[in-house]
Order: structure tokens, then C-alpha cells, then sequence
């Protein structure tokens, strides 16, 4: 028994060890034929005696060079990069107009006491003070550079598959098409992720002495309503974020089109980088003045539902009225105007600082060069 049993352990052991040697071979395997190679090579550097001692005892390295470093059309990076550039221009402009859209948002839901945009600055700083202009920044901030994330990313990539399932020339032709379902697409996504954070904002802006942080409010509207408080509002705010993300999407691409077709004097790729992207900022500041338009009464609906506790959508519109839902559209042309005109220039950047491909203007693919 006792031969017997030192046997199968001296079996179990070579096995064990004969695994090991196969998995340490297979790893190495790995290792050698990975694509991933080291970062640093040396340089192969000769000098006047033909040899590469350049000084005595000492070798040269160099970081490799980023062979083909610069980002493929349509390919994961890409669109991960494309996503961060929607973060930072969505978190940073919003974030830069809190005040404006504090504002804003009273002025829509209390029209009688803050009455228009100067009169509403005055109120709120005297009760407020300054430092109250920056009410909800931190919902603002967080909410909105996931909603950029996800928009941007969400659209290129929406923009590159609708495309690709046209033929080059209903592609061409169909192109406004295509912006119009990318950009719905990638919004119906990205307010998701916006949503609890807008409530919160909205909430500690319109509700007086409810709370002034985003650890304060939370938590007090957890315990009132439960999940529901954060995301009660998203199908208004699907009502006004996708209408004006479409036209926001749409109308950008069709402006830089004709802004490069009948007023530059020369093509884009002619054009220095410095009148790309004033040609960026102009055709975003038109758009933006179209997605104002077409999105503020969804807006302030979104603005009274958060401030209305235990009501809907439909009682709330019906409280309203159609000109109550009108309310604060000027200041909202101008924050809009200036948000998307400083979101497409700064995303726009962010594309020529991370070499992010930025295709020129389509055109007609029966028309030959």
C-alpha cells in the first residue's frame, strides 16, 4: 500500500510540475509574440570608427516612436477619444454657466417674482449673495460631462454605422438623415446618465432652503420620493434633449457645410487651424440659437416637474399653459447660443490636439475632381 501510494504522489507531483512548465512556456509564448513590445529600444548610432560606443561605458536609448500614433477613423480609440472631448467641452461649458442657468431656471418657474434676466441677477444675488450664483454647480459638472461622454462618443460611432449600411451615394444624399437618428440615438442614451444629476441641480436651484449641496440634497430627496425623485423627469427630459440634439447635430454639420462652401474662399483643407475652428465657433452659435427654439418648452417643463413635488409631466403642462412653457426663451438663446458655439469649438480642439481625424465636408460623389 505504502509503494503504492508514494507512487501515485510521485505521479501527482511530476504532473504538477509538467503543468507548470507548460503554462510558464504558453505565458512566455504570449509574451514573445504580443504586439506590446518595450517602449524604449536603442539607437543604433555609429559613430566615425563604425562602432556605436559613442562614450566609453555609456549607451544610448531613446523612447520608441509611436509608429502610425495617429488615431484611426471608426476605431475603439477614436471613439473613446471623441467621448472624452464630449465630456470636456459639455462638463466645462455647463459648468462655466451656472449662473446664467440658475437664473433661467427661476425665472421659469417663478416668473412673477424674478421677472426677466437682470431682475433675476439682482434678486439672487441679494438673497443669495455672489457665492449663491454657483447653486447646483457640482450636480451640473458631474451630470453633464457624462452626458457629453456618451453623445458625442454615441453619435460618431451611430454616424459611422447608419452610414455604413448606405450605398457611398445614399450616404451622401441621405446625410441629414443620418444626423438626425445618430444624434437622437446617441441622446436617448447620454440622458439616461444626465438625469438624477439635473433633478438634483434643479431642485436645490428653484427650491428655497431645501439644500445647497449635492451631499445635502440627494439624500432628502432619496428619503421623500426614493429613486423616482432622480428620475421622474427623464421622459421630459428626453422631450427636450433630443429635439435639440438633433438639431444641435444636424444643423452644425449642414452649417459648416455651406459656411465652407459659399463664404470661405478656400476648401478646409487649406484653411489653418485657427479658421477651422472660427468656422466651428460661428456655425455652433447658429445652431444653437435653432436648438433653443425648439427645445425650451420641454425645458421648462423639465424646470417646474423638478420643482413641483408629486405631480407629472401632464399636470404640470396643464398648470402652465402654452405661454407659461415660453417663459425665459431669451435668456435661454443666449446661454444656448454661447454653450453649443464653446462646446463644438472646444471639442473641435480637443480633435486637433489629440490628432482625432476630423473628415472634411462630404461631397457629391458623382461629381468628379
Amino acid at each position: 500500500m505504502r509503494g503504492k501510494s508514494s507512487a501515485l504522489a510521485v505521479d501527482q507531483n511530476l504532473r504538477f510540475h509538467l503543468c507548470k512548465v507548460t503554462m510558464f512556456q504558453f505565458a512566455r509564448d504570449v509574451i514573445v509574440k504580443s504586439g506590446y513590445q518595450s517602449p524604449i529600444k536603442f539607437a543604433d548610432c555609429l559613430n566615425e570608427n563604425g562602432d556605436n560606443t559613442l562614450v566609453p561605458g555609456r549607451t544610448i536609448a531613446a523612447a520608441a516612436a509611436n509608429e502610425g500614433g495617429e488615431v484611426k477613423f471608426g476605431s475603439p480609440k477614436y471613439f473613446l477619444f471623441c467621448s472624452m472631448g464630449g465630456a470636456v467641452c459639455c462638463g466645462l461649458t455647463h459648468f462655466m454657466i451656472v449662473p446664467l442657468d440658475l437664473v433661467k431656471c427661476r425665472l421659469q418657474v417663478n416668473p412673477a417674482k424674478y421677472k426677466n434676466l437682470i431682475t433675476g441677477f439682482k434678486v439672487t444675488v441679494k438673497e443669495d449673495g455672489k457665492l449663491g450664483m454657483m447653486k447646483g454647480w457640482a450636480p451640473t459638472a458631474i451630470g453633464y460631462s457624462m452626458q457629453g461622454a456618451c453623445k458625442f462618443g454615441f453619435y460618431e460611432y451611430f454616424k459611422v454605422l447608419y452610414s455604413s449600411l448606405l450605398s457611398e451615394e445614399k450616404a451622401f444624399y441621405w446625410r441629414t438623415g443620418v444626423f438626425l437618428i445618430a444624434s437622437a440615438s446617441a441622446e436617448f442614451i447620454a440622458d439616461v446618465f444626465l438625469v438624477p444629476w439635473e433633478s438634483i441641480k434643479v431642485k436645490i436651484q428653484t427650491t428655497p432652503g431645501y439644500a445647497n449641496t449635492l451631499r445635502e440634497c440627494a439624500p432628502k430627496m432619496y428619503a421623500e420620493e426614493g429613486m423616482n425623485a432622480f428620475f421622474k423627469s427623464l421622459v421630459p427630459l428626453w422631450c427636450r434633449q433630443i429635439p435639440y440634439t438633433m438639431m444641435k447635430f444636424a444643423s452644425f454639420e449642414r452649417t459648416v457645410e455651406a459656411i465652407y462652401k459659399n463664404v470661405m474662399p478656400k476648401p478646409r483643407e487649406k484653411c489653418s487651424t485657427g479658421e477651422q475652428l472660427l468656422v466651428t465657433f460661428v456655425a455652433g452659435y447658429i445652431a444653437g440659437v435653432f436648438c433653443a427654439v425648439v427645445s425650451h418648452p420641454a425645458d421648462t417643463l423639465v424646470s417646474k416637474l423638478n420643482q413641483a413635488k408629486g405631480k407629472s409631466a401632464v399636470e404640470v403642462a396643464k398648470d402652465m399653459g402654452l405661454a407659461g412653457m415660453w417663459k425665459g426663451l431669451g435668456p435661454r438663446i443666449i446661454m444656448i447660443g454661447t454653450l453649443t458655439a464653446l462646446q463644438w469649438f472646444i471639442y473641435d480642439f480637443v480633435k486637433v490636439t489629440l490628432k482625432i481625424p476630423r473628415p472634411p465636408p462630404p461631397k457629391d460623389p458623382k461629381k468628379k475632381d
